[in-house]
């Protein structure tokens, strides 16, 4: 069962606070450092969602969005960024991500954000027609 997040971030200490706001709803976090990285981990692992930082130290998350695409397609991508404005939150849904998360984490919302994202397919792929 696809149900753990993959979190793309360099910042330890997000990691650490996001395991433990998950773990409340036994949501299970394994961590990315790197496009890279989840890119390795999106091959071996089984996840319901990728949560990725909007800069990260090999590209950004529209890097991540690509990856996703391209190895998982339907796979819910969200965002964070702690200066998240609505150019960015449109930017970013248009590129195809499930949501946006604003930092600092809100443990709420980050439960019931990554839930639905793991539980609910992403909008356009609820709306496509059956082929």
């Amino acid at each position: 069962m696809r149900s753990g997040i993959l979190f793309v971030s360099p910042s330890l200490d997000d990691g650490r606070s996001l395991y433990e706001m998950l773990s409340r709803i036994a949501m299970p976090v394994r961590q990315a450092q790197n496009v890279a990285t989840a890119g390795e981990l999106l091959e071996r692992e089984s996840f319901g969602a990728v949560l990725t930082e909007s800069e990260l130290p090999d590209g950004s998350w529209i890097d991540v969005i690509r990856l996703v695409a391209r190895r998982l397609p339907g796979l819910a991508v969200v965002v964070t960024d702690r200066l998240a404005d609505a150019r960015f939150w449109a930017d970013v849904l248009e590129s195809g991500a499930y949501d946006v998360l604003v930092k600092p984490f809100y443990p709420r919302e980050v439960q019931r954000v990554l839930s639905n994202a793991v539980h609910e397919p992403p909008v356009l792929l609820r709306s496509a027609p059956a082929a």
